[in-house]
């Protein structure tokens, strides 16, 4: 009777102390209790230390202690420290923590605890130190394996945090430095590239993959580096996805143009003037068709540069090549080895439309929508870029944007059975022949042209008719960007 009446007062106490411990976590009492756990421990056992200077003897600059004091700035102790500076970074947004004089954080790596402590030298006060303090026991265990740690992840950081810059080649050989650079403001990302989302995702884990292979790529005695082919029509969003590329691993970008390149030798002299953590641009590959180029560069030339010695300079580089068409390409470029990654940008359908809508108008369902649909289902190709225009220039009224897309599509649809018709009259049956197929293909390019200008004359008129709807002036777009 007595066990029974106490089974109450052990529930209780119970429930007393998980409200005690509840309280404890949420106040600075457990955490007090926690220093002096640490504390007492820490005296349990045997320490080492290692001081890592600001400075050296001469006064020259540890490239160490800078290293390890942003992996230090890095850690979430830093932020739950009693001091921490704040600092900010480049951009307004961004604020950085930063220790502060004396002040001591924890780190642990394998299970084994660690502690660094910012000090000032007591003689001139300006040459501080890092001071680094672990148990002998964990020391030959994990000592060297930290500081690798330490070094990788303020490299990362510090490449995340750089400036991207894009670089140009000149067409004077005499300069010493053929590259000038200018800030890659280029603000294309993966959320804004237009892509089908599984494909988009096997992109950004290749990439992401990449990153973290050296070790492997040394393994299999390869070369650390990634090649790319993305071929599509013009105004597929080729370029849009090259920088959301450099942006997402950080890269700095050379793109190379072929026409200020003498020959082969200096293809070569541009590639070693660049420098790791790059993307290296090629675009129109087509222009190699059948081993021939319209500049002094050979297709071997271009070979060379793809996977020959001269491309094993450096490492941790992205190559990017991009074409229109990519049957055009000989099948030497196309051996497996050269190129990695092969990525199609097709011309814009209903799916993409739909993708488009939403992000340049807010507009995900609308009742002009299944008119949209009809004309992409009759046969009409526009490229995303057309699309985007029109509705740039129309975003103040998603109804005319999506009345004037349908006009332009419907515009396409015509010129495409007008084409069919000239094709088959010129050819005298419902056959062609190889020399009407290449001409086919001529005629093609011209219509490109005409449909151009009637787009051209349907955004005159659109302009002309908001005009004579609205009383106020039209706003003025400034330069954009096509992909």
């Amino acid at each position: 009777m007595i066990w029974a009446g106490s089974i109450p007062s052990i529930f209780i106490l119970l429930l007393l102390f998980l409200l005690i411990l509840r309280f404890l976590r949420k106040t600075s009492v457990l955490y007090i209790l926690r220093r002096w756990w640490f504390t007492f421990e820490n005296h349990l056992h045997v320490h080492q230390s290692f001081k890592i200077p600001l400075y050296n003897e001469h006064f020259q600059e540890n490239q160490l202690y800078q290293k390890i004091l942003t992996y230090l700035n890095s850690l979430p102790s830093v932020e739950d420290s009693d001091i921490t500076n704040l600092f900010s970074g480049s951009k307004p947004s961004e604020i950085f923590l930063h220790l502060d004089a004396n002040q001591t954080v924890h780190d642990t790596f394998l299970s084994a605890r660690v502690s660094w402590t910012k000090e000032k030298s007591q003689r001139d006060g300006r040459n501080s130190a890092l001071v680094l303090r672990i148990k002998k026991k964990d020391k030959r265990r994990i000592f060297r394996q930290y500081f690798q740690h330490i070094l990788t992840v303020a490299d990362d950081i510090e490449q995340k945090r750089k400036e991207i810059k894009l670089y140009l080649n000149s067409g004077s050989s005499d300069d010493t430095s053929r590259w000038r650079s200018v800030p890659f403001t280029h603000p294309a990302s993966f959320d804004t590239v237009v892509m089908d989302a599984e494909l988009k995702n096997k992109v950004k884990s290749d990439l992401e993959q990449f990153l973290k292979s050296k070790q492997y790529y040394h393994r299999l005695g390869r070369v650390w580096k990634r090649s790319y082919l993305l071929y599509g029509a013009s105004g597929t969003g080729k370029s849009s996805f090259i920088a959301a590329m450099a942006r997402s691993l950080c890269y700095d970008v050379y793109d190379i143009d072929i026409s200020k390149v003498s020959d082969d030798s200096d293809l070569k002299t541009l590639l070693l003037q660049t420098t790791s953590r790059s993307v290296i641009v090629m675009e129109d590959l087509d222009r190699f068709a059948g081993g021939k180029s319209s500049t002094g560069v050979s297709l071997s030339g271009v070979l060379n540069f793809m996977d020959g010695i001269i491309s094993c300079y450096g490492e941790e580089r992205v190559m990017v090549f991009t074409v229109n068409e990519k049957d055009q390409i000989d099948e030497a470029v196309m051996r497996p080895g050269r190129i990695d990654v092969h990525i199609h940008f097709p011309l814009c359908d209903f799916s993409t439309f739909k993708v488009l809508a939403s992000s340049y108008l807010g507009v995900k369902d609308h009742k002009l929508f299944p008119q949209v649909e009809e004309g992409f289902q009759a046969g009409a190709r526009m490229s995303p870029a057309e699309i985007g225009e029109i509705m740039i220039s129309n975003r103040n009224s998603p109804s005319r944007a999506l009345k004037t897309v349908i006009t332009a599509l419907q515009m396409n649809g015509i010129g495409r059975d007008e084409r069919r018709g000239q094709r088959l009259s010129s050819s005298g049956s419902g056959r062609y022949s190889g020399e009407l197929g290449q001409a086919g293909g001529i005629v093609c390019q011209e219509s490109v042209h005409t449909m151009r200008n009637l787009y051209g004359l349907l955004r005159l008129g659109s302009r002309r008719k908001e005009e004579s709807m609205d009383s106020g002036p039209i706003e003025k777009e400034g330069p954009r960007i096509q992909a």
